[in-house]
């Protein structure tokens, strides 16, 4: 396959996402920036096509580490270099795979020699490789915690450490800090959303004309890589000159009082937290003039600059909608009016390139209108997304928007189906988690777990590469053997057998799997908009420990997967509030079917345990087809699926949804049967003074006294 990559100036629309690129390139003191959209828009595309207009980076021969000849790092492991001549080569795209080890991504020490012969022998990873250049995690929404913090550390310092036992090694990273994600599979880490300078949203266009171009350029690059971007070149070249030119005016470019009057009251009207917001704004503002050709910052820079720089930074849960009040913005920007006109002349615009002329199945044919093949995105005062249809755009679970009714709502014992209803405030939740410990595959921070970080709890031999050194253990190891390994010296005669690795203990995330009645007992608006805020409120915990979540509904005469496990709350929270309620109480159908999500999620990934919440009054009213050859009534069935997942060691945890004077308590036998605590709603909340054990644990005796309430219904 070619290693050729799309030219940037052939991606179709995306006008955001090419701008807030192209200012990184132009002042890579703007942070970054992080692309949010619906999979198949080109997102990937257009971030590795950026490293060709990079321009050219000057490195002292032979450093690993890319330091640059005029001022190298005095602290560079291949130094001390003497200042003097380099050598140019091309700016550096470096891509950071989602399963990537620490080692991988810090670099790697030599344990071994660096004990036994005092050797700091040291192997560059990702960040060294990065310096200088774009950093580029795909998926970076599901990049591993550990994984984050050492960005995080490199972001805000410019610089990278490993540290192993005393052993200490340090060189610059600083790099341009790209990422991409489909929301739909989970939120990012709040700390490492702010380190991003800007975000975009893109979704695919609902524009005929302009899909049709996609798929032409796309199946002509295909057909023919390099002659598609020799096609290009011109564009590509022109682009990369506007990038030089405009970064040699930045330094020039003027700041004054009103705009950053203007960046400042931006900021405090949409309450961002932090000055990161309004320096990145002011970067942004000051890369864009320069874009532009022009030495002063204006106001539509200014506005530019808050659609691209605030989004992100505004949202206090992952169930607000992204996206900045425009009527709001333009309110706050024209409280500061210009005090004498801009009497700077208008530079002239760049005459619209034509572009190559491919016309035929193996060119690009014609543009559209809209779209100058060889025009990167220029900065225009109006922010993307307009053209989104309402199905890219994020739902809203403070508007819950009811599904309609059928012609004849289903009738039964438990009354017809009803309209969905709005869920009350969430609140915090006292923490759920699953006994024992975990192998610590899902990073996260619900329950315990054999993972890379944390506190140290033992050693073992390693197996494989060695990641953590126990220094006592292997002292300790190597100690008896120094008479027969002839030590003389004063060093440690150690061996590769004498490694321990060292054993610590953290925190793992889980798959919980929320499986909710719907049907007519859970049905009066009050108790369903309770019982929805409390499902709320679990989701929100579930984000902030990096679960994943699924949901199961059941009600009339089925139950039914609402929601596949994801890491994306947000979609839950979606599929939750548009839930109706209504019909007979498939108890057991609900636990079945959660039983046969679990076995598949268990082979997809063994590693991560689930957590089942069951959200119910504890009724059964209906086998849901579960009957068959099975005999029995309702809540026999539902007793019967219960002692399965029991049997299967899942831990449970039923939600008491029960309201009244009159209390069948039907909620706690059905925990009983799955061998899990029962918990009210009231007693869900962190501040509750008592009802919910943090652990589920279930003991001998709670288990025997439910027991002999098993045949209440």
């Amino acid at each position: 396959m070619s290693s050729t990559h799309f030219p940037f100036t052939a991606v179709v629309g995306q006008d955001d996402l090419r701008l807030a690129l192209l200012l990184n390139a132009v002042s890579p003191a703007v942070g970054g920036v992080l692309v949010r959209g619906e999979k198949g828009t080109a997102k990937s595309t257009a971030v590795r096509a950026l490293s060709a207009l990079l321009p050219q980076v000057d490195v002292v021969p032979g450093c690993r580490f890319s330091c640059a000849p005029a001022s190298p790092d005095p602290a560079c492991p291949d130094g001390p270099h003497e200042p003097g001549a380099g050598s140019a080569r091309p700016a550096r795209m470096v891509e950071l795979p989602v399963g990537a080890s620490e080692d991988r991504l810090v670099g790697a020490l030599d344990i071994e020699r660096a004990l036994s012969e005092g050797v700091k022998a040291f192997e560059p990873g990702l960040l060294a490789d990065a310096h200088r250049g774009i950093l580029y995690v795909d998926e970076v929404n599901l990049l591993h915690d550990h994984l984050v913090d050492v960005l995080l550390d490199a972001a805000a310092m410019g610089a990278s450490y490993v540290e192993r036992e005393g052993v200490s090694v340090r060189h610059d990273a600083r790099f341009l800090l790209v990422g991409t994600m489909n929301p739909e599979e989970g939120e990012l880490r709040p700390q490492l959303l702010d380190r991003f300078g800007l975000t975009v949203e893109v979704a695919a266009s609902r524009e005929p004309a302009l899909r049709v171009e996609v798929v032409r350029r796309r199946l002509a690059y295909e057909d023919d890589p390099a002659g598609f971007a020799g096609r290009w070149a011109g564009d590509e070249h022109e682009v990369r000159a506007r990038v030089v030119a405009a970064r040699a005016l930045l330094p020039k470019v003027v700041l004054d009082d009103t705009a950053l009057l203007r960046i400042a009251a931006t900021c405090a009207g949409f309450e961002v937290d932090g000055m990161r917001a309004d320096i990145v704004m002011a970067r942004t503002a000051t890369a864009l003039a320069a874009w532009a050709g022009r030495t002063a910052v204006r106001k539509e820079d200014v506005r530019q600059a808050a659609l691209l720089a605030l989004p992100h930074r505004r949202r206090r849960n992952p169930f607000d909608a992204p996206g900045l009040d425009e009527d709001k913005l333009d309110e706050i920007l024209d409280r500061f009016p210009d005090d004498e006109p801009d009497e700077e002349p208008e530079p002239e615009p760049d005459p619209e390139p034509e572009g190559p002329d491919d016309g035929g199945p193996d060119g690009g044919g014609t543009p559209p209108p809209d779209e100058g093949p060889g025009q990167p995105a220029p900065p225009a005062p109006e922010g993307s997304g307009d053209d989104r249809s309402p199905e890219a755009e994020p739902s809203e679970p403070s508007e819950p928007r009811p599904e309609p009714q059928p012609a004849q709502g289903e009738a039964g014992a438990d009354g017809p189906e009803q309209a969905a209803v709005r869920a009350s405030e969430p609140f915090r939740t006292r923490m759920l988690s699953v006994p024992g410990l975990g192998e610590g595959g899902a990073a996260g921070r619900r329950s315990r777990a054999r993972t890379a970080h944390g506190r140290t709890t033992g050693a073992r031999r390693p197996r494989g590469q060695l990641t953590k050194l126990h220094l006592a253990a292997t002292v300790q190891a190597a100690a008896p053997h120094q008479r027969a390994r002839g030590r003389s010296g004063t060093g440690l005669v150690v061996r590769k057998d004498d490694l321990r690795q060292a054993t610590r203990e953290g925190r793992e995330g889980n798959l919980v799997l929320f499986v909710v009645d719907a049907s007519g007992s859970m049905a009066a608006r009050q108790r369903m908009s309770a019982v929805k805020g409390a499902v709320l409120s679990l989701l929100l915990d579930a984000y902030q420990r990096r679960d994943k979540v699924g949901l199961v509904t059941f009600r009339g005469a089925t139950a039914e997967l609402a929601l596949p496990p994801t890491s994306s709350v947000d979609a839950a929270a979606a599929r939750l509030e548009r839930l109706p309620t209504g019909g007979r109480t498939p108890l057991a159908a609900g636990l079945l079917k959660a039983r046969e999500v679990l076995r598949i999620e268990r082979l997809r990934d063994p590693s991560r345990r689930p957590l089942l919440v069951v959200v119910t009054d504890g009724r059964a009213t209906s086998a849901g087809g579960v009957g068959g050859s099975a005999q029995g009534t309702p809540r026999e069935l539902s007793e019967r699926a219960a002692l399965l997942l029991r049997a299967e060691g899942v831990t449970s945890v039923v939600v008491d949804c029960e309201a009244g004077p009159v209390r069948l308590g039907l909620a706690g036998v059905l925990a009983a049967d799955l061998g899990g605590p029962s918990v009210t709603l009231d007693g869900l909340r962190a501040d509750a003074l008592a009802g919910l054990v943090k652990n589920v644990r279930t003991s001998v005796a709670s288990t025997a006294g439910h027991s002999s309430n098993r045949r209440v219904a």
